[in-house]
């Protein structure tokens, strides 16, 4: 069996912040969940789905910002740039699809 990589750690510098906003966001999502239990007008529910999504979004763009700012920018200082930035690129391109 091949030996699995351990994942990369990095200590988040608003941990705090991007718990609470997934904390509310995990309340949003069980929100959705009781509106269909209750047969809720589809409409109302669609609108807290885009809200979540737009919520998902923000929370995305803080730790793209975080990860650009704090390891793009450490990678770029130590001389491995060019890697770096071709992972920023992959993961952008995953996140705006």
């Amino acid at each position: 069996m091949p030996a699995s990589k351990s994942p990369k750690l990095v200590v988040q510098p608003d941990k705090a912040g991007l718990t609470r906003r997934i904390n509310r966001i995990a309340g949003q999502v069980g929100g959705v969940a009781k509106m269909i239990e209750q047969d809720r007008y589809c409409v109302d529910i669609l609108t807290q789905i885009s809200a979540i999504q737009s919520a998902l979004d923000a929370l995305g763009m803080q730790l793209l910002e975080h990860h650009t700012r704090g390891c793009v920018q450490n990678a770029i200082q130590a001389g491995k740039g060019e890697a770096a930035i071709g992972e920023l690129l992959t993961v952008v391109k995953k996140f705006t699809r």
